[in-house]
Protein backbone atom coordinates (compact mmCIF):
# COMPACT_ATOMS: atom_id res chain seq x y z
CA UNK A 1 0.00 0.00 0.00
CA UNK A 2 2.73 2.46 0.91
CA UNK A 3 4.63 1.53 -2.24
CA UNK A 4 1.68 2.57 -4.40
CA UNK A 5 1.10 5.82 -2.54
CA UNK A 6 4.73 6.80 -2.91
CA UNK A 7 4.17 7.27 -6.62
CA UNK A 8 1.57 9.99 -6.06
CA UNK A 9 3.21 13.45 -6.52
CA UNK A 10 1.49 14.88 -3.46
CA UNK A 11 1.38 14.93 0.34
CA UNK A 12 -1.02 12.24 1.56
CA UNK A 13 -2.50 12.39 5.07
CA UNK A 14 -3.17 8.89 6.49
CA UNK A 15 -5.48 8.07 9.35
CA UNK A 16 -6.36 4.53 10.42
CA UNK A 17 -4.85 3.16 7.20
CA UNK A 18 -7.28 5.21 5.08
CA UNK A 19 -6.55 8.14 2.78
CA UNK A 20 -8.34 11.14 4.29
CA UNK A 21 -7.17 13.91 1.96
CA UNK A 22 -4.79 14.42 -0.90
CA UNK A 23 -3.07 17.77 -1.47
CA UNK A 24 -1.74 18.14 -5.01
CA UNK A 25 1.11 20.58 -5.57
CA UNK A 26 0.14 23.77 -7.29
CA UNK A 27 2.79 24.99 -9.69
CA UNK A 28 2.60 28.00 -11.92
CA UNK A 29 4.80 29.60 -14.53
CA UNK A 30 4.73 32.75 -12.39
CA UNK A 31 6.31 31.01 -9.37
CA UNK A 32 9.71 30.68 -11.03
CA UNK A 33 9.71 26.87 -10.93
CA UNK A 34 10.32 25.15 -14.23
CA UNK A 35 7.94 22.28 -14.91
CA UNK A 36 9.38 18.93 -15.98
CA UNK A 37 7.98 17.00 -18.93
CA UNK A 38 6.64 13.55 -18.10
CA UNK A 39 7.83 10.70 -20.31
CA UNK A 40 5.30 7.89 -20.36
CA UNK A 41 6.73 4.38 -20.03
CA UNK A 42 3.53 2.72 -21.12
CA UNK A 43 4.03 0.94 -24.46
CA UNK A 44 2.33 2.45 -27.47
CA UNK A 45 -0.54 0.78 -29.23
CA UNK A 46 0.37 -1.85 -31.81
CA UNK A 47 -2.46 -0.82 -34.13
CA UNK A 48 -1.22 -0.24 -37.67
CA UNK A 49 -3.54 2.63 -38.47
CA UNK A 50 -2.32 5.95 -37.08
CA UNK A 51 -4.87 8.64 -36.27
CA UNK A 52 -4.05 11.82 -38.13
CA UNK A 53 -5.38 15.26 -37.27
CA UNK A 54 -8.32 16.64 -39.28
CA UNK A 55 -8.40 20.46 -39.15
CA UNK A 56 -10.46 21.17 -42.28
CA UNK A 57 -13.49 19.44 -43.72
CA UNK A 58 -16.37 20.12 -46.12
CA UNK A 59 -19.67 19.49 -44.36
CA UNK A 60 -23.22 19.59 -45.68
CA UNK A 61 -25.79 20.35 -42.97
CA UNK A 62 -29.38 19.25 -43.67
CA UNK A 63 -32.20 20.25 -41.33
CA UNK A 64 -35.01 17.84 -40.58
CA UNK A 65 -38.23 17.91 -42.57
CA UNK A 66 -41.39 19.06 -40.81
CA UNK A 67 -44.19 16.55 -40.30
CA UNK A 68 -47.23 16.66 -42.59
CA UNK A 69 -50.61 17.80 -41.33
CA UNK A 70 -53.47 15.33 -41.13
CA UNK A 71 -56.89 15.36 -42.85
CA UNK A 72 -59.47 13.69 -40.64
CA UNK A 73 -63.20 14.05 -39.98
CA UNK A 74 -64.30 12.75 -36.61
CA UNK A 75 -67.10 10.19 -36.62
CA UNK A 76 -68.56 8.88 -33.35
CA UNK A 77 -71.57 6.73 -32.65
CA UNK A 78 -73.76 9.60 -31.60
CA UNK A 79 -72.54 12.12 -34.21
CA UNK A 80 -71.16 10.95 -37.53
CA UNK A 81 -70.38 14.55 -38.47
CA UNK A 82 -68.49 15.68 -35.37
CA UNK A 83 -66.18 17.83 -37.42
CA UNK A 84 -62.51 17.96 -38.54
CA UNK A 85 -59.89 16.66 -36.08
CA UNK A 86 -56.65 16.51 -38.10
CA UNK A 87 -53.59 17.47 -36.03
CA UNK A 88 -50.53 19.51 -37.03
CA UNK A 89 -47.17 17.98 -37.91
CA UNK A 90 -44.12 18.41 -35.69
CA UNK A 91 -41.16 20.66 -36.54
CA UNK A 92 -37.96 19.18 -37.93
CA UNK A 93 -34.75 19.31 -35.91
CA UNK A 94 -31.91 21.82 -36.35
CA UNK A 95 -28.27 20.94 -37.03
CA UNK A 96 -26.26 22.69 -34.33
CA UNK A 97 -22.49 22.77 -33.79
CA UNK A 98 -21.26 23.41 -30.25
CA UNK A 99 -17.74 24.34 -29.14
CA UNK A 100 -16.21 22.00 -26.56
CA UNK A 101 -12.73 21.77 -25.04
CA UNK A 102 -13.07 17.97 -24.95
CA UNK A 103 -12.86 17.70 -28.76
CA UNK A 104 -9.51 18.18 -30.52
CA UNK A 105 -10.25 17.81 -34.25
CA UNK A 106 -12.99 17.28 -36.85
CA UNK A 107 -12.43 13.57 -37.38
CA UNK A 108 -15.75 12.62 -35.79
CA UNK A 109 -17.75 15.12 -37.89
CA UNK A 110 -19.37 13.46 -40.88
CA UNK A 111 -19.39 14.87 -44.39
CA UNK A 112 -23.20 15.01 -44.26
CA UNK A 113 -24.97 15.88 -41.01
CA UNK A 114 -28.72 15.34 -41.16
CA UNK A 115 -31.21 16.18 -38.41
CA UNK A 116 -34.28 14.08 -37.59
CA UNK A 117 -37.67 14.71 -39.21
CA UNK A 118 -40.77 15.77 -37.31
CA UNK A 119 -43.65 13.34 -36.90
CA UNK A 120 -46.86 13.62 -38.92
CA UNK A 121 -50.10 14.82 -37.35
CA UNK A 122 -52.77 12.29 -36.43
CA UNK A 123 -56.53 12.27 -36.03
CA UNK A 124 -58.29 13.25 -32.80
CA UNK A 125 -56.32 16.52 -32.87
CA UNK A 126 -53.06 14.72 -32.05
CA UNK A 127 -50.12 16.90 -33.08
CA UNK A 128 -46.93 15.26 -34.28
CA UNK A 129 -43.85 15.28 -32.05
CA UNK A 130 -41.16 17.86 -32.81
CA UNK A 131 -37.78 16.26 -33.59
CA UNK A 132 -34.81 16.69 -31.28
CA UNK A 133 -32.01 18.92 -32.47
CA UNK A 134 -28.80 17.27 -33.67
CA UNK A 135 -25.89 18.78 -31.71
CA UNK A 136 -22.35 18.11 -32.95
CA UNK A 137 -19.40 19.03 -30.73
CA UNK A 138 -16.40 20.67 -32.41
CA UNK A 139 -13.11 22.08 -31.04
CA UNK A 140 -12.79 25.58 -29.66
CA UNK A 141 -11.88 28.10 -32.36
CA UNK A 142 -13.82 26.35 -35.14
CA UNK A 143 -14.98 28.63 -37.94
CA UNK A 144 -17.60 28.05 -40.64
CA UNK A 145 -17.35 29.45 -44.17
CA UNK A 146 -20.10 29.50 -46.79
CA UNK A 147 -19.64 28.72 -50.47
CA UNK A 148 -18.33 32.23 -51.15
CA UNK A 149 -15.64 31.88 -48.45
CA UNK A 150 -17.29 34.34 -46.05
CA UNK A 151 -17.06 33.47 -42.35
CA UNK A 152 -20.60 32.92 -41.05
CA UNK A 153 -19.81 31.25 -37.71
CA UNK A 154 -16.98 31.49 -35.17
CA UNK A 155 -17.07 29.28 -32.07
CA UNK A 156 -14.39 30.86 -29.93
CA UNK A 157 -15.82 30.19 -26.45
CA UNK A 158 -16.77 27.08 -24.54
CA UNK A 159 -20.42 26.11 -25.09
CA UNK A 160 -21.03 28.57 -27.94
CA UNK A 161 -23.45 27.21 -30.56
CA UNK A 162 -23.92 27.76 -34.29
CA UNK A 163 -27.16 26.76 -36.02
CA UNK A 164 -25.91 25.43 -39.34
CA UNK A 165 -29.26 24.30 -40.78
CA UNK A 166 -32.75 24.97 -39.46
CA UNK A 167 -35.41 22.31 -39.54
CA UNK A 168 -38.62 22.75 -41.50
CA UNK A 169 -41.86 23.80 -39.83
CA UNK A 170 -44.61 21.23 -39.41
CA UNK A 171 -47.66 21.39 -41.65
CA UNK A 172 -51.11 22.36 -40.39
CA UNK A 173 -53.91 19.79 -40.16
CA UNK A 174 -57.42 20.40 -41.50
CA UNK A 175 -58.65 21.44 -38.04
CA UNK A 176 -56.53 24.58 -38.41
CA UNK A 177 -58.51 25.68 -41.50
CA UNK A 178 -61.95 25.64 -39.90
CA UNK A 179 -63.78 28.95 -40.37
CA UNK A 180 -67.30 30.34 -40.26
CA UNK A 181 -67.83 29.57 -43.92
CA UNK A 182 -65.85 26.31 -44.14
CA UNK A 183 -66.91 23.90 -41.41
CA UNK A 184 -65.41 20.71 -42.85
CA UNK A 185 -62.19 21.55 -44.73
CA UNK A 186 -60.47 18.75 -46.54
CA UNK A 187 -57.10 20.42 -46.93
CA UNK A 188 -53.85 20.33 -44.95
CA UNK A 189 -50.25 21.43 -45.32
CA UNK A 190 -47.16 19.38 -46.07
CA UNK A 191 -44.22 19.83 -43.73
CA UNK A 192 -41.50 22.22 -44.94
CA UNK A 193 -38.13 20.88 -46.01
CA UNK A 194 -35.15 21.69 -43.78
CA UNK A 195 -32.28 23.89 -44.90
CA UNK A 196 -29.56 22.23 -46.96
CA UNK A 197 -26.35 24.29 -46.70
CA UNK A 198 -22.72 23.32 -47.43
CA UNK A 199 -19.92 24.67 -45.22
CA UNK A 200 -16.15 24.62 -45.09
CA UNK A 201 -15.34 23.90 -41.44
CA UNK A 202 -11.86 24.83 -40.21
CA UNK A 203 -10.10 24.75 -36.86
CA UNK A 204 -8.27 28.05 -36.42
CA UNK A 205 -5.67 26.75 -33.95
CA UNK A 206 -4.65 23.10 -34.13
CA UNK A 207 -1.58 23.16 -31.85
CA UNK A 208 0.64 25.35 -29.72
CA UNK A 209 3.77 24.14 -31.53
CA UNK A 210 4.10 23.26 -35.22
CA UNK A 211 6.98 21.17 -36.59
CA UNK A 212 7.81 22.16 -40.15
CA UNK A 213 10.71 21.43 -42.42
CA UNK A 214 11.78 19.89 -45.67
CA UNK A 215 10.75 16.31 -46.47
CA UNK A 216 12.65 13.63 -44.53
CA UNK A 217 14.02 16.10 -41.97
CA UNK A 218 12.93 13.98 -39.00
CA UNK A 219 9.69 15.68 -37.92
CA UNK A 220 7.74 12.45 -37.47
CA UNK A 221 10.63 10.80 -35.61
CA UNK A 222 10.77 13.74 -33.21
CA UNK A 223 7.02 13.66 -32.56
CA UNK A 224 7.23 9.93 -31.84
CA UNK A 225 10.10 10.53 -29.42
CA UNK A 226 8.43 13.21 -27.25
CA UNK A 227 4.73 12.18 -27.45
CA UNK A 228 2.62 9.06 -27.81
CA UNK A 229 1.63 9.92 -31.39
CA UNK A 230 2.43 7.38 -34.10
CA UNK A 231 3.04 9.15 -37.43
CA UNK A 232 4.52 7.05 -40.18
CA UNK A 233 8.34 6.97 -40.24
CA UNK A 234 10.23 5.74 -43.31
CA UNK A 235 13.59 6.48 -45.04
CA UNK A 236 11.95 8.30 -47.95
CA UNK A 237 10.31 11.75 -48.29
CA UNK A 238 6.61 12.62 -48.06
CA UNK A 239 5.75 9.93 -45.51
CA UNK A 240 3.48 12.50 -43.79
CA UNK A 241 0.58 13.65 -45.96
CA UNK A 242 -1.76 14.83 -43.18
CA UNK A 243 -0.94 16.51 -39.86
CA UNK A 244 -0.53 14.38 -36.75
CA UNK A 245 -1.05 15.72 -33.25
CA UNK A 246 0.75 14.72 -30.05
CA UNK A 247 0.46 15.93 -26.46
CA UNK A 248 3.37 16.65 -24.10
CA UNK A 249 2.42 16.27 -20.44
CA UNK A 250 4.18 18.19 -17.65
CA UNK A 251 4.26 17.46 -13.93
CA UNK A 252 2.08 20.51 -13.14
CA UNK A 253 -0.76 19.03 -15.27
CA UNK A 254 -0.19 21.34 -18.26
CA UNK A 255 -0.57 19.76 -21.70
CA UNK A 256 1.00 21.25 -24.82
CA UNK A 257 -0.14 20.19 -28.28
CA UNK A 258 2.54 19.62 -30.94
CA UNK A 259 1.65 19.08 -34.60
CA UNK A 260 3.73 17.20 -37.16
CA UNK A 261 3.02 19.00 -40.43
CA UNK A 262 3.61 17.63 -43.94
CA UNK A 263 6.93 18.43 -45.62
CA UNK A 264 7.29 21.64 -47.60
CA UNK A 265 9.01 21.97 -50.97
CA UNK A 266 10.10 24.99 -53.05
CA UNK A 267 7.12 26.60 -54.77
CA UNK A 268 4.56 25.58 -52.15
CA UNK A 269 3.06 29.08 -52.16
CA UNK A 270 2.25 28.41 -55.83
CA UNK A 271 0.38 25.25 -54.74
CA UNK A 272 3.16 22.82 -55.68
CA UNK A 273 3.26 19.58 -53.78
CA UNK A 274 0.79 19.83 -50.90
CA UNK A 275 1.05 23.57 -51.41
CA UNK A 276 -1.66 25.78 -49.98
CA UNK A 277 -3.14 22.88 -48.01
CA UNK A 278 0.15 22.54 -46.10
CA UNK A 279 0.55 26.27 -45.51
CA UNK A 280 -2.95 26.50 -44.05
CA UNK A 281 -1.86 24.00 -41.40
CA UNK A 282 1.08 26.28 -40.53
CA UNK A 283 -1.28 29.24 -40.05
CA UNK A 284 -3.01 27.39 -37.21
CA UNK A 285 0.11 26.90 -35.05
CA UNK A 286 1.18 29.56 -32.55
CA UNK A 287 4.93 28.74 -32.53
CA UNK A 288 7.00 27.37 -35.42
CA UNK A 289 9.86 24.90 -34.90
CA UNK A 290 11.99 24.56 -38.02
CA UNK A 291 13.36 21.01 -38.13
CA UNK A 292 16.57 21.02 -40.18
CA UNK A 293 18.62 18.01 -41.21
CA UNK A 294 22.12 19.34 -40.44
CA UNK A 295 23.67 16.28 -42.08
CA UNK A 296 22.38 17.47 -45.46
CA UNK A 297 24.32 19.71 -47.81
CA UNK A 298 23.98 23.40 -46.87
CA UNK A 299 21.08 23.10 -44.38
CA UNK A 300 20.93 26.90 -43.99
CA UNK A 301 19.53 27.10 -47.51
CA UNK A 302 16.67 24.86 -46.39
CA UNK A 303 15.86 27.35 -43.63
CA UNK A 304 15.97 30.26 -46.09
CA UNK A 305 13.68 28.38 -48.46
CA UNK A 306 11.19 27.63 -45.68
CA UNK A 307 11.07 31.26 -44.59
CA UNK A 308 10.65 32.42 -48.18
CA UNK A 309 7.66 30.13 -48.73
CA UNK A 310 6.04 31.32 -45.49
CA UNK A 311 6.58 34.99 -46.31
CA UNK A 312 5.12 34.57 -49.79
CA UNK A 313 2.01 32.88 -48.40
CA UNK A 314 1.39 35.10 -45.35
CA UNK A 315 3.82 37.71 -44.05
CA UNK A 316 2.20 37.56 -40.62
CA UNK A 317 3.76 34.10 -40.12
CA UNK A 318 7.20 35.70 -39.95
CA UNK A 319 6.21 37.53 -36.74
CA UNK A 320 5.55 34.32 -34.82
CA UNK A 321 8.07 32.77 -32.46
CA UNK A 322 10.60 30.75 -34.45
CA UNK A 323 13.25 28.28 -33.29
CA UNK A 324 15.58 26.09 -35.33
CA UNK A 325 15.91 22.48 -34.19
CA UNK A 326 19.07 21.03 -35.71
CA UNK A 327 18.32 17.33 -36.05
CA UNK A 328 20.62 14.33 -36.76
CA UNK A 329 23.65 15.72 -34.89
CA UNK A 330 24.75 12.12 -34.28
CA UNK A 331 26.03 11.92 -37.89
CA UNK A 332 29.67 12.95 -38.46
CA UNK A 333 28.96 15.41 -41.29
CA UNK A 334 26.69 17.44 -38.97
CA UNK A 335 29.51 19.00 -36.92
CA UNK A 336 30.80 21.39 -39.57
CA UNK A 337 27.30 22.14 -40.94
CA UNK A 338 26.05 23.05 -37.46
CA UNK A 339 28.95 25.45 -36.94
CA UNK A 340 28.27 27.12 -40.30
CA UNK A 341 24.52 27.23 -39.60
CA UNK A 342 25.09 29.17 -36.37
CA UNK A 343 27.21 31.66 -38.26
CA UNK A 344 24.68 32.28 -41.05
CA UNK A 345 21.33 32.51 -39.22
CA UNK A 346 20.18 34.78 -36.43
CA UNK A 347 17.56 32.45 -34.88
CA UNK A 348 17.94 30.40 -31.66
CA UNK A 349 19.23 26.91 -32.45
CA UNK A 350 18.80 23.71 -30.44
CA UNK A 351 20.75 20.67 -31.58
CA UNK A 352 19.13 17.26 -31.01
CA UNK A 353 19.06 13.73 -32.27
CA UNK A 354 15.47 12.55 -32.40
CA UNK A 355 16.54 8.99 -33.22
CA UNK A 356 18.95 8.65 -30.26
CA UNK A 357 17.05 10.94 -27.85
CA UNK A 358 19.88 13.46 -27.47
CA UNK A 359 18.93 16.79 -25.82
CA UNK A 360 15.19 16.06 -25.93
CA UNK A 361 14.72 17.20 -22.32
CA UNK A 362 16.31 20.54 -23.20
CA UNK A 363 13.92 20.89 -26.14
CA UNK A 364 10.89 20.10 -23.97
CA UNK A 365 11.99 22.69 -21.40
CA UNK A 366 12.33 25.28 -24.16
CA UNK A 367 8.87 24.42 -25.48
CA UNK A 368 7.39 24.93 -22.01
CA UNK A 369 9.19 28.26 -21.65
CA UNK A 370 7.70 29.47 -24.95
CA UNK A 371 4.24 28.31 -23.86
CA UNK A 372 4.52 30.11 -20.50
CA UNK A 373 5.67 33.34 -22.14
CA UNK A 374 2.79 33.22 -24.63
CA UNK A 375 0.27 32.53 -21.85
CA UNK A 376 1.59 35.41 -19.73
CA UNK A 377 1.47 37.79 -22.71
CA UNK A 378 -2.10 36.75 -23.51
CA UNK A 379 -3.27 37.29 -19.92
CA UNK A 380 -1.54 40.67 -19.80
CA UNK A 381 -3.29 41.71 -23.01
CA UNK A 382 -6.67 40.68 -21.60
CA UNK A 383 -6.06 42.71 -18.46
CA UNK A 384 -5.22 45.78 -20.56
CA UNK A 385 -8.44 45.39 -22.52
CA UNK A 386 -10.47 45.12 -19.29
CA UNK A 387 -8.72 48.19 -17.89
CA UNK A 388 -9.68 50.24 -20.97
Amino acid sequence: MFKILSRIPSRVILRSKMVISVEFPQKSHYSGQRAVALRSRKPKSTAREAQFFVDSKKVRAIGGKGGDGCISLLQIWANDRAGPDGGDGGNGGHVIFQASHEIRDLQAVGSVVRAADGENGQNKDCHGKCADHTIIQVPLGTIFRDESGRIVGDLGREGLMFIAARGGAGGKGNHFFVSDTIQAPRVCQYGAEGENIPYLVEVQSIAHIGLLGMPNAGKSTLLRAITRAKPKVAPYPFTTLKPHLGMVHYDDYVQIAIADLPGLIPGSHKNRGLGIQFLKHVERCNTLLFILDVSAVEPWKHFEQLQYELSQFNKALMKRTQIIVANKIDLPESVENLRELRRRVNVPILEISAKNGTNLNTLLSKIRQIYDDATAAKEAGQEEVKAK
